[in-house]
């Protein structure tokens, strides 16, 4: 039942339309009885529309928060690791000890993929971009899980679940190894989820690797911040390509596609390319009178976010992270975290980004850890997808599991009119 009511007036006609109101953020018009009255809203970009009801994730950009479940993503960052949150966007809530350790042992059985899906990647060149061999591997699976499950019902839908969070890192690391031209290795069930990612991407049959704890803990940080934020382009096509049925490893494929978008997924790899742009920390004034200056094209990526107008907050646990992976690896030397830093600094100190609040944000921080690693600028937006899976799975799994309808959004047509072919 509605909690308000709104009137909306058309050529001296009166509509009511019901307005509701969720557990936290704005309220909502209910504009579905504006069909039958012939009438349609106009929200491009959909940035006024509501598509679903969801009990996922909320943010309030104004204030800076984002909360999973109803839990803050500093606390989740602090307290937990990256497949506790996997089971907390799943199944709503935390796990305890003993869910915890069922649910780290069915993701272990799952690490491996099959050894046809390695045939997969010697159609690819090999200087292929990471994220189109993802679209397509990922998308392949739904050609070994297909007609032998039924995800109408929620184990299926769970077994999943467990398949994706399992396999992606593994066919990840398979990408960044395809480009090198070293062999892949098999997943290590004995490492932690994100030991075991840095295993395979960076071992090698030749002689032992030993992960790093920071590094593999920094990593696991990379992973819950990126885990799910909300109905933003990727998650929407996932629930817009679910809404038809569709396989739900088609479904997240569809999700890495959107997410290769530059204006999406691509931001910490903007990042790497503005320092390597700038090159050296004297010419910095000079980029900043750039960025200052409202008839140049250029940006400085990596400050400010479209959703958060006062500060991101996931950018301070990974800023946190930064300096400790930059001190356990000595990275003090390289020119670009210099340049990097002198910008961070300028950021939280200038006036014209201060007042603008043009802060650091995730992905600033999150590309120069994935730089100093090792791992390629072309491999960050891979990482963003693997991370963003379970949150794309959790919203497909919310929506299949309550009725719902194949989404079918309108348009306000500008083109010609009927007209006649005319005769030859």
């Amino acid at each position: 039942m509605a909690d308000k009511q709104a009137t909306l007036s058309v050529d001296g006609k009166t509509i009511d339309l019901p307005v509701y109101s969720g557990t936290l953020g704005p309220d909502v018009v209910d504009v579905r009885g504006l069909v039958k009255e012939g009438l349609f809203t106009y929200d491009p970009g959909f940035v006024s529309t509501a598509a679903c009801s969801s009990q996922i994730t909320f943010i309030d950009g104004g204030k800076g928060v984002l909360l999973h479940r109803g839990y803050p993503i500093e606390q989740l960052a602090e307290k937990v690791d990256y497949l506790d949150v996997c089971y907390m966007l799943m199944y709503g809530e935390l796990p305890s000890v003993e869910q915890a350790e069922d649910f780290h042992k069915m993701v272990r059985n799952h690490t491996m993929v099959h050894e046809q899906l390695n045939h997969f990647y010697n159609g690819f060149r090999r200087d292929a971009h990471p994220m189109a061999i993802m679209c397509g591997v990922v998308g392949a699976l739904s050609a070994f899980y297909h007609d032998n499950m039924d995800f109408s019902k929620e184990l299926y839908r769970e077994i999943a679940a467990y398949r994706l969070i399992a396999k992606l890192p593994t066919l990840a690391a398979m990408c960044y190894k395809y480009s090198m031209g070293q062999p892949f290795m098999y997943p290590n069930n004995s490492l932690d989820y994100a030991s075991n990612f840095l295993y395979m991407m960076f071992a090698t049959p030749c002689e032992e690797y030993v992960v790093s704890p920071t590094i593999a803990k920094a990593m696991d940080k990379i992973f819950i911040l990126h885990a799910d934020h909300e109905q933003n382009a990727s998650t929407s096509t996932v629930r817009l390509a679910g809404s038809s049925g569709a396989n739900p490893f088609a479904c997240i494929a569809s999700g890495i596609a959107a997410l290769w978008g530059p204006a999406h997924g691509g931001a910490n790899e903007a990042v790497l390319n503005m320092l390597t742009e700038i090159g050296d920390v004297e010419r910095i004034p000079e980029f900043i009178a750039k960025a200052k200056d409202k008839d140049d094209p250029f940006r400085l990526m990596g400050f400010g976010h479209r959703v958060y107008k006062n500060f991101d907050p996931r950018a301070k646990v990974m800023k946190e992270t930064c300096d400790q992976v930059l001190s356990e690896l000595g990275c003090a030397d390289d020119p670009l975290f210099a340049i990097a830093r002198r910008l961070e600094q300028i950021a939280l100190e200038d006036p014209y980004f201060v007042e603008k609040k043009l802060y650091p944000n995730v992905d600033f921080y999150s590309g120069i850890i994935l730089r100093a690693i090792g791992i390629p600028i072309s491999m960050f937006t891979v990482i963003f997808a693997m991370s963003r899976t379970i949150g794309w799975f959790s919203h497909w799994h919310e929506m299949i599991g309550e009725p719902y309808r194949i989404g079918r959004p309108r348009q306000l047509y500008t083109g010609p009119v009927q007209r006649d072919v005319p005769d030859k």
